[in-house]
């Protein structure tokens, strides 16, 4: 049953609409091909759109925060210094010159989050971090260890921790890789020191055997977490030693049926739950 709807009549003056229009254009808020005027005051009703100029931050105000900035830099609270760029940057009103520094700055803060992380591992010295993730949600982790890792053209930070409720329900099935994460630097907000000891095991990682065939067998190239590589017939059969299902699955997925997870059991499911969702999502009927 379609839902209800509420209608109302607006008196504006001339040009207006094509104005509104053209905001509905600028936020990709459209019925059909047309921009949606009704879209973009429900958006605005919401509060999941904001409109108008954004805040102008004069010479004294944008020198204040700078020193903020620093001042935070220098304590080691280097999740709020990017907490203040990213401010200056999505809300103020910056020539070029300003966001590029910023924008370098930023790129500096990670460098201090890699260089601080680099000297807890030399030293072997466990960690408290906080993490906010894609969804806004902050996490924080006791670290026992990590070591940075490069994923589709960026490093990514591969952690253990002793926290292991935030994946439970995500990843129920995969139980040995529950105290692994997979953190993008810039989303880390603070690290200190933690007592206890550093764990020299590393990662906890899952032997899963892979299938590669046609022409994979020729051209897959042996990754450093391989530990067998043999041609046997018309495959190409890998031993990988996978701490991250995500970064696997995506591997997988790329190849098609030129690459199949053939064990263990519990991570062939992890991908038959993909391939069923997808299936769903595209009106593909699954026989049994």
């Amino acid at each position: 049953m379609p839902r209800k709807k509420e209608t109302i009549t607006l008196s504006i003056p001339p040009g207006t609409k094509e104005k509104l229009e053209a905001i509905a254009r600028s936020l990709d808020i459209y019925w059909g091909k047309d921009p949606s005027i009704s879209g973009l005051i429900v958006a605005i009703a919401q509060q999941s759109v904001e409109v108008g100029k954004p805040f102008t931050l004069d010479s004294n105000q944008v020198n204040a925060l700078q020193q903020a900035i620093k001042a935070l830099s220098d304590a080691g609270r280097i999740g709020e210094a990017q907490t203040v760029i990213t401010l200056l940057l999505e809300r103020g009103n910056l020539d070029t010159a300003m966001r590029q520094s910023l924008l370098k700055q930023a790129s500096k803060l990670v460098q201090t989050w890699r260089s601080q992380i680099d000297d807890y591992r030399q030293n072997q010295q466990p960690f408290h971090l906080l993490y906010e993730n894609s969804q806004g949600r902050e996490l924080l982790y006791t670290v026992r260890y990590a070591e940075p890792r490069f994923f589709e053209r960026r490093f990514y930070l591969m952690i253990w921790c002793e926290e292991t409720e935030d994946v439970k329900d995500s990843i129920p099935e995969l139980p040995k890789l529950w105290h692994n994460r997979n953190l993008i630097f810039d989303r880390i907000r603070s690290i200190v020191p933690a007592s206890g000891k550093w764990r020299e095991e590393g990662l906890d990682y899952m032997k899963v055997q892979l299938h590669f065939r046609d022409w994979m067998v020729k051209s897959y190239q042996r990754r450093e977490d391989d530990i067998e590589d043999e041609i046997i017939g018309d495959v190409r059969q890998v031993v990988r030693k996978v701490v991250n299902e995500l970064w696997l699955i995506r591997e997988v997925a790329r190849y098609w049926d030129e690459c199949v997870i053939v064990s263990p059991e519990s991570m062939r499911d992890r991908l038959k739950q993909k391939l069923s969702t997808l299936c769903e999502l595209y009106d593909i009927e699954i026989r049994s």
